[in-house]
Formats: C-alpha cells, structure tokens, sequence
C-alpha cells in the first residue's frame, strides 16, 4: 500500500505521522510545493519510525513522479483559516489549489482513491471529482467524520462519560449548516435525547457546528489539525483494513435523499471498494428541512465554483 498525502502543514503532517505509527502503508509520500519542508518533516518521521517500532517508509518531495501508482491520494493542501473567516471565504483561492494539486496526482495515480480535507470541503470534492472525472465511490469528502467526532467528543464533556460509549451522526455540509441527528444519537445504547435537555442538546449542536471556529479563535494563526488528521486517517484505515465502517462522508448524490448532483455528507459504507454503498436514512420533518438548507448553501456555493474555475 502505497499513500500519498498532498500538504506537509499540521494536517498533512499529522496525517503521515499517523498512517505510518499505524503501518496502514509500505510507503507514505508527502509532497509539498515548499522546497525542503516535506524532505525535512519526512525525514523527522522516518526516524522515529525506528523508536514506534514502525516498518512504514516516508518520503518528504516537490515531485509529483514520486507520487506514482499511489493506492490513496489525501487533500490537505490548502489556506487555513483565520478568526473572522469563514469557510466559504476560502473558497476561490482553495479551488484553485485543489484543481492544481489533485490534477497533478491524478497523472500519476489514475486508480487511487482521493480523500479531500481541504476547505471548503464539499465544494472542493466536487472540484475533485471533476478534475480526475472518477465516480464517487473513489472521491470524497472527510467532513463528516470530523463533524461527528466534535458532536461526539462534546456530549461525551457534558455527560461525564467514555467517549468510547457515544455513537453520533451529523449529515449534510461541512460547515454552520451541518445536520447533527440528536434522534439518532446514543449513548451506551440509551438515546442522547433521554439523557440532555433538549434546549441544552441544542447548544451542543451548534457548538459542534461551529467547532472549526472556536479552535481558530483560541489559536488566532492557525486551525484544527489533531482531529481533521485523525478522521482522515480513520477513513483510510477502513479502505486499508476493508473495515466496512459507516462512516458520514462527503459524496456526490445521485438520488439519495431526494437529491441529485449535490455533494454533501451521507453516511456511507466504507471498505477496500471505497465507497461500497450509501445509508438513506429515513428523516422525519425537521431533519429534512435541516438537511435541505444545508444542500442549498452547498450547492449555491459549487456553482460559484464552477464559474469561477471554468468547470
């Protein structure tokens, strides 16, 4: 198994460093387009390959000819954001970095499957999917496993309890107008709703959909790293693994949920295939009007894309 991960900033990093401690790869590539920055952060990794007792090699480069034959293709090459910013707000300088990069991997690695990170991430799905003309079950988004891990990770904060015993799902874009499913939300078995006030569920719904945001505004230079990194390499485990995890992943629908055309987050069934099948999820009212904001922003927000990018 050979991984490419594209961006040797935090994320892309902290992506190689973990797929390698974890092994889930012979070969981990990390391309950059600063000169010397992916050779040394390679090379810091490769060393302590020895002390993690880690047989993954790393290779730090500028040349998209090393990515050759690569198995999966991470996007983490991006702006980050800064305090104010939205992720909307990144959009045209960040299409036009994905179009670049995905386009040159793509050359090399014609059959890999494509992760996307970087913001905003449906959108630049989207892009993805466009460039490399691949179907969806090769190309898609990491948001909501991200999303879902903050939902998660906050119930888990309020309740006092293992996050390992919270099971969530969050549908729909990456961004303010994601749809975390409290109905569909447990803990150890017992729905969340029996257990957190309703008024309260609801504020840790919109902190959860804000998450992204309060990071940035704690680190002012930078934003999340830890988490994207590790929903990334979570959903790169279940292709290496064939894991058959579901797991809420940005894809392009084609029908489902009474969409076609737009690339939002779904739960999918993911395995050695890639995107092996998508869950609908019978919504009641609420949840659908929800989800059909959040398809309208990120759809109004591709076709902006497309105009800008000549797609």
């Amino acid at each position: 198994m050979k991984i490419t991960v594209i961006g040797a900033g935090n994320v892309g990093a902290t992506v190689a460093q973990v797929i390698a401690n974890k092994e889930l790869a012979n070969e981990v590539v990390l391309i950059d387009i600063l000169d010397g920055v992916p050779q040394g952060k390679g090379l810091d990794m490769y060393e302590s390959m020895h002390v993690l007792e880690s047989d993954t090699k790393i290779i730090g480069t500028n040349d998209y000819e090393l990515t050759k034959d690569s198995d999966i293709v991470i996007q983490t090459a991006g702006l980050a954001r800064k305090p104010g910013m939205t992720r909307d707000d990144l959009l045209i300088k960040n299409a036009a970095i994905v179009k670049n990069c995905i386009g040159s991997a793509y050359k090399y690695s014609p059959n890999a499957f494509y992760i996307i990170i970087s913001n905003p991430l449906d959108v630049m799905t989207y892009v993805a999917q466009k460039v490399t003309g691949l179907g969806r079950d090769r190309v898609f988004g990491m948001a909501g496993v991200l999303d879902t891990a903050r939902y998660c990770s906050f119930i888990s904060m309020e309740l006092g309890v293992s996050i390992q015993d919270v099971r969530g799902l969050i549908l729909g874009g990456h961004g303010d107008t994601m749809v975390p499913l409290t109905r569909f939300t447990t803990v150890a078995g017992i729905p969340v709703e029996d257990l957190i006030p309703a008024d309260r569920l609801e504020e840790i719904c919109n902190r959860a959909a804000n998450g992204g945001g309060e990071i940035v505004k704690y680190l002012q230079t930078g934003s999340a790293f830890y988490a994207p990194a590790s929903s990334a390499v979570q959903m790169v485990e279940a292709i290496v693994r064939d894991q058959k995890r579901i797991l809420p992943c940005s894809i392009q629908l084609e029908g489902e949920y009474g969409y076609k055309g737009a690339v939002v987050g779904v739960p999918v069934v993911l395995g050695k295939n890639g995107v092996e099948k998508v869950i609908e999820l019978k919504l009641n009212d609420k949840e659908k009007g929800m989800l059909d904001t959040s398809v309208k922003h990120v759809t109004e927000t591709i076709e902006e894309a497309k105009k800008l990018l000549n797609m």
